[in-house]
């Protein structure tokens, strides 16, 4: 399939985290003390609405919804009308229960589709006229950078070299981090401080040192569009994974031999979720048994074997994936599968967080707001 090449980004040159809790308090909370984040990405709209309390935070409300805002970007290079109509749609709703809650300190943001998009700019300016949301377009190091941070409280003090994975819509971040430095009690804490850059000035404590990071220009939704011509279920399949590790090459550790032992891969997305929930056997998600879950290899590729055995018809009527994601487990498996070929682990950690919950680390982180945490 046809389409404009684009070339993975790269860098010049080579507390504990606040843990989301889906309750809401009993009264309603003083508007003063709630934070926001948004999350505009290639398939979804998402925003949480929290409280910080202690050294973790509770989340007062929520909203998810697929908007498939990169619908025929891969071909067109632009963002489609119709897609634009339900993003639209969503923010309305976001910004409803903004007002209804009285928030004011938020962070909203929007990743890899309206970078790419020739008309990105002009629709965040249609969505300041019609919504009053002021949304900005960050850059592939801040997502990978807020990304990383919320994983935070799943690395093990085990760990000396973490690789954290960001499965998105349109993009996929890769980040690799040396810890061998740090002192074991102090490694997610120095996972914590990344968030102000993955370029540490020197301070009081070891810090984690980012070895490498990529932003590969292909998630589950870009995955989809390329070889959506290709007819054979499990040739698709095959496709996509293989080339979507031919973008990994010039990833500095992928040409490293890495001993297995203290070596940790986090998986942070909805493709990593939603095999861990196959993996359970839930017919009704549940975050709490799946956020902090280690996979064994073999588990994820009994999983993806089993998707591959139903079919389209199959995954579409799975209750374990959803009719909301059935086309787009299979590019998200395929790129995970190339990511567990590559590297010398045969575990991989499911982090059910990703950037909503950076954004809010980091807005309370600089207003001073949550209590020192002990991992």
């Amino acid at each position: 399939m046809e389409g404009v090449q684009v070339t993975p980004m790269r860098p010049d040159g080579a507390g504990a985290f606040p843990v989301a809790v889906e309750t809401a308090p009993r009264q309603n909370p003083d508007p003063s003390t709630l934070y926001a984040a948004l999350d505009l990405g290639t398939n979804s709209c998402r925003m949480l609405i929290a409280q910080p309390r202690g050294s973790v935070f509770h989340v007062v409300d929520s909203f998810s919804k697929s908007v498939q805002l990169g619908q025929g970007l891969e071909g067109s290079g632009r963002l489609s009308r119709a897609a634009m109509y339900r993003t639209l749609a969503a923010l309305r709703v976001c910004r409803k229960k903004l007002n209804r809650h009285g928030v004011t300190r938020m962070r909203l943001v929007a990743t890899e589709a309206c970078r790419r998009a020739r008309n990105g700019a002009a629709f965040m300016r249609q969505i300041t006229r019609e919504t009053g949301l002021e949304l900005q377009v960050i850059g592939p190091e801040e997502e990978a950078r807020l990304a990383v941070v919320s994983c935070a409280p799943l690395v093990s003090a085990r760990t000396e070299q973490l690789l954290v994975v960001d499965i998105g819509g349109g993009s996929t971040e890769l980040v690799w981090i040396d810890l061998t430095r740090v002192p074991r009690h102090e490694r997610p804490r120095a996972i914590m401080r990344l968030h102000s850059g993955f370029r540490q000035e020197a301070g009081p404590f070891p810090g984690a040192r980012v070895t490498d990071w990529i932003s590969v220009p292909l998630g589950v939704a870009t995955l989809r569009d390329q070889f959506q011509d290709v007819e054979d279920d499990a040739a698709r399949f095959a496709l996509m994974s293989w080339h979507f590790e031919e973008k990994l090459q010039n990833f500095a550790p992928a040409a490293l031999i890495q001993k297995r032992e203290g070596f940790q891969i986090i998986g942070t997305s909805g493709t990593v979720t939603t095999v861990a929930a196959s993996h359970l056997g839930l017919r009704r998600y549940d975050r709490a048994r799946v956020d902090g879950l280690t996979m064994t290899s073999d588990q994820i590729d009994r999983v993806i074997r089993n998707y591959l055995a139903l079919g389209p018809e199959g995954r579409r009527n799975d209750p374990r994936i959803g009719r909301d994601r059935h086309v787009l487990i299979m590019p998200g498996a395929a790129i995970l599968q190339a990511l567990m070929r590559l590297w010398p682990t045969d575990r991989l950690s499911v982090a059910d967080r990703g950037l909503r919950e950076g954004m809010l680390y980091a807005q309370m982180t600089a207003d001073g707001v949550l209590e020192e945490p002990s991992f």
